[in-house]
């Protein structure tokens, strides 16, 4: 059964402050509900699946402890850029020494974006009126397995160009193993959706 993130719940002290803060980003006002003593105000992020929801009663966790929430960009200098254009206190780009995921706080910070702008490495932070605070990080090329594998979408033009040259790759070894070239080659071609959907979902490969 597919589980999907739907909604991150954050602790604030004011309702109206927040949801004031979020819209100032670009986030879409979903509700507003107030029945009794609970009010609920989801927002989502532009290009987000996922929302964020908080108000009054609909959390037992202290305000401002939420950290670590991650928003995924594509270009992590211009997101960045954006965030200052509404007055947000943005930390500069910055990469981990580690070169993976970056440490939590400020710990092993090393400024600039990761090597090359590789995806994954590029990070930048800010916080909330509660101090709530959310990462920014870029990725422009998707890992296997992190795309809906009901659709060949993807996230830019260089990332398809590169899957089309996995599966060409993949059609080599095939005409490999067989010994000859593949005279059906059309028809082999005319299946790359399902060799890309496949590899999106982390699924076994067509031979």
């Amino acid at each position: 059964m597919d589980t999907r993130l739907e909604v991150i719940v954050i602790p604030v002290r004011d309702a109206d402050r927040s949801a004031h803060f979020y819209k100032t980003l670009g986030w879409r006002m979903d509700a507003d509900a107030t029945v009794d003593d609970l009010r609920v105000v989801q927002l989502t992020p532009p290009g987000s699946q996922a929302s964020v929801i908080f108000g009054l009663n609909v959390t037992t966790a202290v305000p401002g402890t939420a950290d670590g929430m991650m928003l995924v960009v594509d270009d992590i200098d211009a997101a960045r850029g954006e965030l200052v254009e509404h007055g947000v206190d943005v930390s500069e780009v910055f990469h981990d020494a580690g070169g993976v995921f970056h440490h939590g706080g400020t710990a092993k910070r090393v400024p600039g974006p990761g090597a090359d702008h590789a995806s994954y490495g590029s990070f930048a932070s800010f916080s909330d009126p509660d101090g709530n605070t959310w990462y920014l990080q870029e990725i422009t090329t998707r890992l296997p397995g992190r795309v809906d594998p009901t659709t060949t979408t993807y996230t830019s033009t260089d990332d398809l160009e590169a899957a089309l040259r996995r599966a060409a790759k993949a059609h080599g070894e095939h005409e490999a193993r067989i010994g000859e070239a593949d005279e059906n080659w059309p028809a082999w071609y005319a299946d790359y959706a399902d060799y890309m959907v496949r590899e999106r979902a982390g699924a076994e490969l067509p031979t």
